[in-house]
């Protein structure tokens, strides 16, 4: 199974194929309108706006899942993030990240990665103990804005925490994008 077999739902509740994203990089986060870490959309936007020309897109998963942060219809949510971000990137319909009602995409994107990035994180050392804290604690989303980064593969190389901030994330995504 590749992230390219997956259907997803888009706003207005129509299927859209993951396939559809094949041969670019993805940044793929589940989000929420009313949380500490919407002000993130910022700097969505500004990764998107830079790099999209060069193969790269944001899709916006929002997500009621955490403390019902993520009020409101699927075409509301995608209004705000507009309105109050100058989103032009992919906004989705709501969906569940964790639970026996999990979205079938973001069980996978799980089951694909073994450790969050977090601010400040470097060497072996920290990675490791992270990658321990990952097996003991589960792959389940711990928050909002959790962030994947998937590869023109279709590989996820990279898993962010929510206070992860986007503007950290632009080296990574500029290696992909050249390689």
């Amino acid at each position: 199974m590749s992230i390219y077999d997956f259907n997803v739902k888009d706003v207005y509740g129509f299927n859209a194929s993951m396939a559809d994203y094949k041969g670019k990089v993805l940044l793929i986060v589940n989000t929420a309108t009313g949380c500490g870490f919407t002000p993130q959309y910022a700097g969505l936007t500004a990764l998107y706006d830079t790099y999209r020309e060069q193969g790269f897109e944001v899709l916006d998963f929002p997500c009621n899942q955490f403390m019902n942060q993520a009020p409101g219809t699927n075409e509301e949510l995608a209004s705000f993030c507009q309105v109050n971000f100058g989103t032009q990137f992919k906004t989705f319909g709501k969906i569940d990240v964790n639970g026996k009602n999990a979205d079938p995409l973001f069980t996978w994107l799980k089951d694909q990665t073994v450790a969050e990035a977090e601010d400040g994180e470097a060497g072996a050392f920290k990675k490791a103990v992270k990658k321990l804290k990952q097996s003991v604690a589960g792959k389940e989303i711990k928050w909002n804005f959790t962030k994947f980064l998937v590869d023109r593969e279709g590989r996820v190389v990279a898993r962010y925490a929510p206070s992860f901030k986007p503007e950290n994330i632009e080296d990574d995504i500029r290696r992909l994008l050249e390689a």
